[in-house]
């Protein structure tokens, strides 16, 4: 079962992180400036890791495969690892659908 994890980071923004059962991080945010908006993030992962329409699929300068995942206002509210493969990142994306819809609490 995944778990998001709230951490502070050293400028003093909150950060979410979500990691999948084994405890490998598949998905981390961008900086928020409160826990609360950081807390409404996570919300927002939940809520749009059902919609595969919400991943997008990118490849980065070197050539590894990384996706990002997008609000319904296609603001990123989370991006993943690099994969040295494209089925990597599309196993990735399916751990995150999968751990984000049986998350049961938050790890700070």
């Amino acid at each position: 079962m995944g778990k998001f994890i709230i951490s502070r980071r050293s400028n003093g923004e909150y950060q979410f992180r979500l990691a999948a059962a084994n405890g490998q991080i598949i998905l981390a945010s961008e900086g928020y400036a409160t826990k609360s908006a950081c807390e409404n993030g996570i919300k927002s992962v939940i809520q749009n890791a059902k919609e595969d329409a919400n991943f997008v699929r990118k490849t980065s300068a070197n050539g590894h495969y990384y996706f990002n995942l997008k609000a319904g206002n296609r603001q990123i509210i989370g991006t993943s690892e690099l994969y040295a493969s494209q089925a990597g990142r599309e196993s990735g994306i399916y751990s995150v659908k999968i751990n984000a819809n049986t998350d049961t609490g938050l790890i700070e």
